[in-house]
This record gives C-alpha cells, structure tokens and sequence, in this order.
C-alpha cells in the first residue's frame, strides 16, 4: 500500500523566541522535584486528561503507541495497591536488596513503607502493550515498546510539573500484583507507578536531590 503524507502543521518562531521559550522551559524543569510528601488536595480531572493525553502525543516505534495509562483515584483501590506495593517493597528491603543498593538508596531516607499511595489524589499507572491484539484476537507485533514508553512517560512527568503538579515514580518489584488489582491483560507490562498530586504543607527533598552534574559532563558537543 503507498503511503499517503499531510502538509506538516509546523509553526516556526524566530530564533529570539526560539531561545526565549527554551531558557523559560529550563527553568520551570530544573524546579522539578520527585517528592515523597503528598497533600490530599484534589487536583481537577480535567488537568489530569490534558496532561495523559500530552503523553499520547509521544513518537513511538512504527506508530503503535505501545502504552495504557490506568488512573486511580477511588481511596479504596489505592489502598490495595498500597498493601500489595508495600509487601514487595518489605520483601525488597529485608531480603532482596544487595548492601550496595541500600546504601546508594540511603541518603533519600526511603523505606518499605509508601503512604503516598493513598494519601495522593491520583495514581497513574502505565502499561507497556508486549504486544497489540485485534478485535478478532490476533497479535500485533509492536516495535520498541521500551523506548517509545520511556518517551511517553517522560512527556507526561513534563506535562504534570508544567501544571504544577508533584510526581513521584515508583517501581515496586515486581509489578505484576498491578494487572490483577487493575484487570489488566496479559499483553500488558507494568512500566512506572506514577503519583500525582500537590505537594504537602512543609515538603522537603534530599539536599543532595537538588544538585545535577555538570552540563560538560552530560553533553559532548
């Protein structure tokens, strides 16, 4: 089948406006911050559906956007997540953990305990599709589920903090208690648990949380 193109809708700015709005986006980026004290204050679910859908608006491989994102507000739902979340985090921390890991995860104070998960307006669980299925049950290969995933979940903790929103990512392992409590099909991977919300009155982050390596050591021109 030939393929068939649209004219690009593409807006171009002089390169003033260009570095302008460059330099304006750094600096709300460089105020992110993932937290772990989370206010209960309801956040409007219509910021909720502009941001999910800013993330769908990510470049994935052979266009097959491979990613559902299930979101969970009701309080009871987030409380099974919580208990089963916090049965593999107790398991990670007392057994599974190398010394290593536990001594590079010390200075951000965490736990197995993850409060967050319930006292967060909204949890936003994202799937990666391993692969798509056809209202007739056949399989559709997909092609980089990781990467195009990463990608959509990045757009989307921009678009939250862009909002004004706090996020935190969180990767209890393993993940798979997520399909059972949410229903989710075979086909689907837990990717990222992502919560959502304002932050609480008196938030505080790791001093060490707020440096980031020099520009020369991340880019090579």
């Amino acid at each position: 089948m030939k393929p068939t193109f649209l004219p690009l809708d593409f807006h171009w700015v002089a390169p003033r406006t260009s570095e302008r709005r460059s330099h304006r986006l750094l600096k709300t980026m460089l105020q992110r911050r993932t937290i772990r004290t989370i206010s209960d204050r309801p956040v409007p679910r219509s910021v909720i559906k502009n941001c999910l859908r800013i993330a769908g608006s990510a470049p994935s491989g052979a266009n097959m956007q491979p990613w559902k994102f299930v979101v969970i507000s009701r309080t009871a739902l987030r409380a099974k997540i919580k208990e089963a979340a916090e049965k593999e985090e107790r398991a990670f921390y007392k057994n599974r953990a190398s010394a290593e890991w536990l001594q590079a995860l010390g200075p951000l104070g965490t736990d197995w305990h993850k409060p967050f998960l319930v006292e967060a307006p909204y949890l936003i669980v994202i799937f990666a599709e391993n692969f798509g299925v056809r209202a007739d049950g056949e399989h559709v290969k997909h092609y980089y589920v990781q990467e195009s995933v990463g990608i959509a979940t990045g757009f989307l903790i921009a678009a939250l903090h862009q909002a004004g929103l706090a996020t935190l990512t969180h990767t209890p392992s393993p993940m798979g208690f997520l399909n059972k409590i949410l229903g989710r099909p075979n086909n689907e991977r837990p990717f990222l648990l992502l919560v959502v919300g304002y932050p609480a009155v008196g938030t505080a982050v790791p001093s060490f949380a707020v440096e980031r390596k020099p520009f020369k050591d991340i880019v090579i021109w």
